[in-house]
């Protein structure tokens, strides 16, 4: 049984935060805490900021993206629950935008333990992790050697164009 139990069952997680209006690296770093509450949802590692090129809908402002690491007792579509309620705080109405448009705060599930899932709003790992340097560099900076569905990041970054990605120094 899922849930916040001391039984229950504990997953590794890797969840990628991004946006591109206002003051972005302030939304991610109020949007992450407000994620990772230490109990159900553990931080266990943050990734630099990085500097992103649009994807998609060119004409907007860069992205700033960032990947962490967290340990959870909550099942993935829990975990996805908490994403979208964390948006949804930050002033995110997915109902009301453009596809790949400007947003101030969008939360991924790229991946959880070993766990292979497609279902309609819900697909594990991420269906484009492989396809997007701005989510790869993030988590192979603190993931390298992780393997999901059977890529190892560091390689899958590898074989990607990063340019247009670049990370970004750490605030005073």
């Amino acid at each position: 049984m899922w849930g916040s139990s001391s039984c229950a069952t504990v997953a590794e997680a890797f969840v990628g935060f991004g946006g591109n209006l206002g003051d972005v690296r302030d939304t991610l770093d109020r949007a992450i805490a407000a994620f990772c509450d230490g109990e159900d949802v553990r931080l266990l590692a943050r990734s630099s900021d990085y500097r992103t090129r649009p994807w998609g809908v060119e004409d907007q402002p860069a992205f700033v993206n960032v990947c962490i690491a967290v340990q959870t007792s909550l099942a993935p579509r829990a975990l996805l629950g908490r994403a979208q309620a964390v948006e949804r705080s930050l002033g995110r109405e997915r109902a009301k935008e453009r596809r790949w448009g400007p947003r101030t705060v969008d939360i991924d599930l790229l991946a959880y333990d070993d766990v292979a899932l497609d279902e309609p709003d819900l697909a594990l790992p991420h269906p484009r992790l492989f396809e997007r340097a701005f989510m790869l560099a993030p988590l192979a900076e603190i993931a390298p050697e992780r393997l999901i569905a059977g890529r190892q990041v560091r390689q899958a970054l590898m074989q990607l164009d990063a340019g247009g990605v670049e990370k970004l120094p750490p605030r005073p």
